[in-house]
């Protein structure tokens, strides 16, 4: 099974067995583009040849090694907005990113309008410039759209299917609901494209993908495009957060994923029902399985920044060549020294939603240095993660454990930082692909590799296992960063 990942800081092909362990792997960076404060584009066009590239790549290998590619799955950084011309592939602009702030002022118009308590009902999401529909508005208010022939609006998974199975020779233009519930365009309780919400942004439901199932073959990878697989099929779509909440195994109500990627993203399974609204929290679909079961949904809450600020640490401030250095660094002194930091770059998200939030560090004196600095990033990231875990206990989703994966879980400074703030036991996955995973299984259950979710659960393992320590000190730097937020 051959998953393609195209998150938000680059692009990975993973093959995996049938016991769901990764035999191979490639991965190339995806550029980022900030041309104004508050904005994050990204070259469409870039992600579509890293996606080729790293499945030639991966495909080229594991055939020499005798395997057979058996079907493909895609998952994607989610809101993540392209607009294309479907007739002849032009891309008017650069993709507008789910960190992308410039729809903001326009977010608040519509809430000042009285619109957001039916964008909430329907969508089950804020209304904020993460989500898509903003996004399409403003590439409509910009023209961009006036001279296509087939005006087309795509969230990553819709564009990379349409390249893969041919683009303009063909290309099937699709999306399934995981994906579409993160547009503020779908209706939660239907799983199909909302009139209402078509209307209040201006979008065309014809400029949209069908909505399918997340198991579905979806269409066969053109070779013109990817020769080394050519007539494979792509038989699971799940949106990134989804997919590493399938890849966690959290079938059942109560379980709950994060996700410390470049932003971090929790996500517990409520059940088959669509739940209805939560104060700090966004209602999405986890996916539809089809044949396989009812669809089934999610609460989330989302930092916009984890990794990212990793990221920043390394590259704008030069304080570690290596993100791998962060937890050495943060390790060698006893605390923060009273520095706090608010990763808030791109705004504030649950349970805030603070779009006009800045990033900051407090609590500056003559003896902090670089590890003090780093540590404070540490803890930032489990606090961060503790608020969106206080937000489900305040709105009555009990909680009984928390699984964790990306590539900032592999520190345990976080992990048992994570367990103790947030009240947890915290589970680490053996495999930090959880997103990867969760689109290889469920493109694997539409074929048979996998019959069942039971299965599939059967396959997941814990690498390591934290338990909640003694309080005091971290609810103390809690509260201390709660303050610096309200600053922020």
């Amino acid at each position: 099974m051959f998953a393609l990942d195209a998150g938000t800081s680059g692009v990975r092909t993973v093959a995996f067995d049938h016991q769901a362990r990764v035999v191979d792997s490639a991965y190339r960076e995806l550029t980022q583009h900030f041309p104004h404060p508050g904005q994050v584009e990204h070259d469409a066009a870039e992600i579509a040849d890293l996606a080729v590239a790293t499945l030639r790549e991966v495909a080229t290998r594991v055939h020499h090694a005798g395997h057979q590619v058996v079907a493909l799955g895609i998952t994607n950084q989610r809101e993540t907005t392209v607009a294309f011309d479907r007739e002849s592939g032009h891309l008017p602009h650069r993709a507008l990113v789910w960190q992308d702030r410039r729809t903001s002022g326009y977010c608040d118009s519509l809430e000042g309008a009285g619109h957001g308590p039916l964008v909430r009902a329907t969508t089950g999401l804020v209304l904020d410039p993460y989500f898509s529909a903003t996004k399409m508005r403003w590439f409509l208010d910009q023209g961009l759209m006036d001279a296509s022939v087939a005006p087309s609006f795509a969230t990553v998974d819709t564009w990379l299917a349409w390249w893969l199975t041919g683009g303009v020779e063909g290309g099937v233009f699709i999306t399934e609901p995981s994906n579409a519930s993160r547009t503020m365009l779908m209706d939660l309780e239907t799983l199909d494209w909302s009139p209402a919400m078509g209307a209040l942004f201006g979008v065309d439901p014809a400029m949209l993908a069908a909505i399918r199932p997340s198991t579905t073959n979806f269409g066969t990878i053109h070779a013109g495009v990817v020769p080394e697989l050519a007539g494979v099929a792509i038989t699971g779509i799940l949106g990134d957060q989804q997919s590493a909440l399938f890849g966690q195994a959290c079938f059942s109500p109560g379980i709950v994923k994060a996700t410390y990627g470049t932003g971090a993203f929790i996500l517990a399974n409520v059940g088959d029902s669509a739940p209805g609204v939560f104060d700090g929290l966004v209602t999405t679909v986890a996916w539809d399985l089809g044949a396989f079961g009812p669809a089934a949904y999610a609460v989330e809450g989302s930092a916009f920044v984890a990794g990212a600020a990793v990221q920043w640490l390394r590259d704008e401030l030069g304080f570690i060549a290596s993100s791998a250095e962060l937890e050495p660094l943060a390790t060698s002194v006893p605390d923060s020294a009273g520095v706090q930091i608010v990763p808030a770059f791109t705004g504030l998200g649950s349970p805030f939603w603070r779009s006009d939030a800045r990033g900051s560090i407090t609590g500056l004196s003559r003896g902090v240095g670089r590890a003090q600095i780093a540590r404070a990033l540490v803890e930032a990231l489990a606090y961060q993660v503790r608020a969106i875990t206080d937000a489900f206990a305040s709105n009555g989703i009990a909680l009984h454990e928390l699984r964790a994966d990306g590539g900032a879980a592999a520190m345990d400074l976080l992990m048992q930082l994570q367990a103790t703030n947030s009240r947890l036991p915290v589970l680490r996955s053996a495999s930090l692909e959880a997103t990867a995973r969760g689109a290889a299984t469920v493109a694997g259950l539409e074929i048979g590799v996998w019959n069942s979710l039971e299965e599939i659960a059967r396959l997941w393992e814990c690498d390591r296992r934290f338990e909640p320590d003694e309080p005091l000190f971290v609810d103390l730097g809690y509260q201390a960063w709660r303050r610096a937020v309200e600053r922020a």
